[in-house]
């Protein structure tokens, strides 16, 4: 077994995206004095090993369905370069569902202890997250060729990811971490716009209907811009909210981050925006560890 092309095939890069949702929540519960490390650890161990499950069947599902193909302007897939045949991805996947499964209950039992109702219904929601990653591109009709994946980035990286993680900690939910939930949503949207203008010719070309090739190049910048607008708003109407010192407004100093990747992704050509979603990525990582250290310091100050 060849470790470089599996790492490869995991893509590291995205793992940012995937910790920044529960960090998020890990804050929000920080500051309602409701954190547990065991708590947090197991929440990053079962998103760790969705997203790399997301990432090897999205690899499989779009070599078989032709989005992987020569004219893809991103680094190459396993599958597609031939670096993995698709029977050992097939296993691959199945490896990380049932690690997927193993870590999510460990994390129900750990914190819910024997409260079954609570444990079958996060239960549910992991198979929705299980499917929801395989599904994207694997399949008859999967739903990321029929441009659904930013509405199922927005549930599954904001609402799910954030509220559902801060409800672990703390067994209540209220409708103020819906704005934070939102900024994790619509930022973790702009990373995946950011790669659908990437490929646009060449997931036009597979039958693959992202927003990008649905609306075209020029509305899917603007709709970029609006993502990036709407996560910052979100924030800030948080904050407003909830404000308790000047410190809780530290995610600001994340905004230019924000400005330098829809700059990028409304002059450069796509050929040159790869590295733009790992900008973006770890713009959104910045922002969340700004937002929950003036969380603390608001609290401790």
């Amino acid at each position: 077994m060849n470790v470089k092309v599996w790492l490869q095939a995991f893509r590291l890069r995205t793992l940012p995206l995937a910790l920044s949702c529960i960090a998020m929540g890990g804050f929000l519960a920080a500051s309602a004095n409701a954190f547990r490390w065991d708590i947090f650890l197991l929440c990053i161990s079962t998103t760790i090993l969705l997203q790399i499950l997301s990432n090897l069947a999205n690899d499989y599902g779009d070599s078989v369905h032709g989005a992987d193909s020569h004219d893809r302007k991103g680094p190459k897939r396993a599958v597609q370069s031939g670096a993995i045949s698709a029977q050992q991805m097939k296993a691959a996947v199945i490896v990380f569902v049932l690690l997927c499964l193993a870590s999510g209950v460990t994390l129900l039992i750990v914190s819910f202890g024997l409260d079954w109702k609570a444990i079958l219904f996060f239960l549910g929601l992991g198979l929705l997250s299980i499917i929801a990653a395989i599904a994207y591109t694997v399949g008859k009709k999967p739903y990321g060729y029929a441009g659904l994946g930013d509405f199922s980035v927005l549930i599954f990286f904001g609402l799910v990811g954030v509220m559902g993680s801060y409800y672990l900690f703390t067994k209540e939910i209220s409708g103020y971490q819906l704005l934070p939930a939102l900024s994790c949503g619509f930022f973790s949207i702009g990373v995946l716009n950011v790669n659908n203008i990437r490929d646009i010719e060449s997931d036009r070309n597979a039958g693959k209907f992202s927003i990008p090739v649905r609306i075209g190049r020029t509305n899917a910048i603007r709709y970029h811009w609006f993502l990036i607008c709407a996560g910052i708003l979100s924030a800030i109407v948080f904050t407003f909210l909830t404000s308790q010192a000047i410190w809780q407004w530290l995610f600001l100093l994340s905004t230019p981050l924000f400005i330098i990747n829809g700059v990028a992704v409304s002059t450069k050509p796509s050929a040159q925006l790869d590295p733009y979603l790992k900008q973006m990525a770890l713009a959104t990582l910045i922002f969340v560890l700004l937002f929950g250290a003036g969380l603390i310091l608001s609290e401790k100050l």
